[in-house]
């Protein structure tokens, strides 16, 4: 096994593995640990290169400095990617070596299950390192985070529909696209409160069976944008917000569970000068890592402290809407704003 460091300004550690044995190839980016050890997921993806990948997990990584910041779970920000085909090339041997990798880093950063990771992975990562969240419930962990990150963002969005002018979720259009775990449990809770809830993905069984299900309506992926909803909800990848599809958008809020759904700063503005409400996706979907983050605690998980927690995504984004109308600055530097704030107070 051969980790090798890769010096970028501004993180306190970036490391590359390349295991020959088992094909590992994966990073491990910590950003920040001012407020505690960088807790982020893995997640594996085919990407295209290493420099595709290194983006990834730095832009990743930092979002979720600001995340925890914001959130206060009293953890730092840090995240893992695999390079790899996750329906050809997982393997025991493949996450053994992830193991190993995450031990060599001596904890300064903690994992948890993100996109194509599950339990079962991080069970295998687990028997070579310690340094592994978000286990099943039936070991003492805090289990699957997907369903508290689609809960914080159902949360959220009552700040969202306060904003822009709305009593309530109830009869609101939601278009989410992406309805992995994350995104189709969202879509769910939103019917649940009342919501109309159009979904698409590029999944068309996925859409399919939700739809089949629960009565969903759906869009073909590639013409999602030109359906006129109230929400826009982007729940997969990142970067899908930019400057090709803002103006093509036709709703009054942007607000889903991507992780860094802004291709760049300036789209924040774009969206600012539109009239469209964004809200910041490192503090509406926090409500996973909140739910991994209380296993951190002295006292071990509890799901009533993590749901307690998880509650406060009302308040964050409340409180970032304010400093934006206050201030004449999009959410997005609002949302720093106050993560900075706290990272300093820390500091201080």
């Amino acid at each position: 096994m051969d980790i090798t460091d890769i010096q970028v300004k501004g993180y306190e550690r970036v490391a590359r593995c390349r295991d020959e044995e088992s094909g590992l190839h994966a990073l491990i980016a910590v950003h920040d640990t001012t407020l505690g050890p960088a807790l982020g997921g893995m997640r594996m993806w085919p990407y295209t290169s290493e420099d595709e990948a290194i983006t990834d997990v730095l832009r990743l990584s930092k979002g979720m400095t600001y995340k925890s910041a914001v959130a206060e779970t009293g953890l730092g920000g840090g995240k893992a990617v695999i390079i790899g085909d996750p329906n050809k090339d997982k393997s025991p041997e493949l996450f053994r070596a992830m193991g190993r990798f995450l031990e060599a880093l001596d904890g300064k950063y903690i994992t948890a299950e993100d996109m194509n990771i599950g339990i079962p992975d991080l069970e295998i990562v687990r028997e070579e390192t310690r340094w592994v969240t978000g286990l099943s419930v039936e070991k003492g962990s805090s289990g699957n985070p997907s369903p508290y990150t689609a809960l914080g963002c159902l949360i959220g969005l009552r700040a969202v529909v306060e904003e822009y002018g709305a009593d309530s979720l109830k009869d609101q259009h939601v278009l989410i696209q992406g309805v992995g775990a994350v995104g189709g449990r969202l879509a769910i809770l939103l019917k649940e409160a009342g919501a109309r809830v159009t979904i698409c993905d590029i999944n068309e069984a996925r859409v399919a069976e939700l739809c089949g299900e629960h009565g969903f309506e759906s869009v073909p992926e590639l013409e999602h944008l030109a359906i006129e909803c109230d929400i826009y909800s982007p729940c997969a990848r990142g970067a899908g917000i930019n400057d090709e599809t803002i103006p093509l958008l036709r709703c009054k809020a942007v607000a889903g569970c991507a992780n860094n759904q802004l291709l760049e700063p300036g789209n924040a503005v774009d969206l600012m000068n539109r009239g469209i409400v964004y809200a910041p996706d490192y503090v509406i979907n926090a409500g996973g890592i909140i739910n991994v983050g209380v296993e951190m605690t002295p006292e071990g998980y509890n799901e009533a402290v993590a749901l307690e927690w998880i509650e406060r995504i009302y308040g964050n984004l409340k409180r970032v809407f304010e400093i934006s109308r206050v201030e004449g600055i999009p959410t997005s530097k609002a949302a720093l704003q106050l993560a900075q704030a706290r990272i300093d107070q820390a500091r201080s």
